[in-house]
């Protein structure tokens, strides 16, 4: 969704506007939208979200209806167009950041595709915490200027946290598809990140071989969803969002077992391991921590909504 204006949400670079519609069309073009979502059950404010990203109207010129007298709307797609993209979201229920083609996050408005799961406002809040445990260990300069690994990257929403929120750090961002690293990459471009980053394809440790003992924080938001409930979430989610960023195994808990096991022996002493998992997670999380003798000041942390969403640990 892109941002201008009245806009509520981060700054983006404005696309191409190929084509026009004209403020009437497009007046009744949004009325009808609305009413399509509303008997889809579809928010209508993603109404507005999604005319926002292929038009050059903000909020609040769409909220007020202030263009209707325009004889020209800038616009990505013609009205047929328009009327074809919309429809992938009622009747395919593809999610409107896959149609519009970003997403805000923090302070950022970051690309998003189907090669990549969808960052969560929920998500936002590991950057804070991260933020918290270098605060207060022993070791805070050594933490602020040590090496930080985004596990499992995505869009690298993580990963450009984490270089906003510690500047003198060096950031790795790790995945193991290819096509996200690519959109992890252009967003860092996109927000002047890139030179703060580096970037390496690869599963969890599998390309940090040469940093065993030298990370100061390895942060992820890994697959936690068990199997057999990936395939009765949300259809946005189930047949749009990658399975292999949602999948985390028959309890959900395959991949949070593996970066604990491996993590020790990557970082440094008074390292930080913090991930995101599933609400409901904690009580099992907190057993494979504390099943490794390397961990130390286990603490879960809750979300938006006051679930336990987040656990973190010292390495010894």
């Amino acid at each position: 969704m892109s941002s201008r204006g009245n806009s509520p949400f981060p700054p983006s670079p404005l696309p191409p506007f190929p084509a026009s519609i004209s403020g009437q069309d497009l007046y009744t073009w949004r009325t009808w939208a609305l009413q399509q979502a509303a008997a889809a059950d579809i928010p209508p404010n993603e109404v507005d979200w999604f005319l926002q990203g292929v038009t050059e109207l903000d909020n609040l010129a769409l909220r007020l209806g202030t263009y209707q007298d325009r004889p020209a709307i800038a616009t990505c797609f013609c009205l047929d167009t328009l009327t074809a993209k919309w429809q992938q979201r009622v009747r395919e229920r593809v999610p409107v950041q896959y149609l519009v083609g970003e997403t805000p996050w923090r302070d950022f408005m970051l690309m998003v595709t189907p090669a990549v799961l969808i960052p969560r406002p929920e998500t936002e809040l590991i950057i804070d915490i991260a933020r918290e445990w270098v605060d207060n260990s022993p070791r805070r300069t050594e933490l602020e200027q040590g090496i930080w690994v985004d596990m499992g990257t995505g869009s690298g929403a993580i990963s450009l946290g984490l270089a906003q929120a510690l500047p003198d750090a060096r950031i790795i961002a790790t995945d193991i598809s290819a096509a996200a690293l690519a959109i992890a990459q252009q967003n860092a471009d996109r927000h002047q990140l890139a030179d703060h980053i580096e970037f390496r394809q690869g599963a969890w440790f599998e390309p940090l071989s040469d940093l065993k003992g030298r990370l100061a924080g390895v942060v992820s938001n890994p697959p936690y969803i068990p199997s057999q409930m990936v395939l009765t979430l949300q259809p946005e989610v189930t047949h749009h969002e990658p399975h292999n960023a949602l999948d985390g195994g028959q309890d959900g808990l395959d991949d949070i077992r593996q970066l604990a096991k491996a993590a020790p022996e990557y970082l440094c002493p008074g390292g930080i391991w913090l991930i995101e998992m599933m609400a409901g997670q904690a009580e099992a999380v907190y057993s494979v921590l504390q099943h490794h003798s390397a961990y130390c000041g286990i603490q879960t942390y809750p979300d938006l909504a006051d679930m336990q969403r987040f656990m973190g640990a010292y390495r010894r």
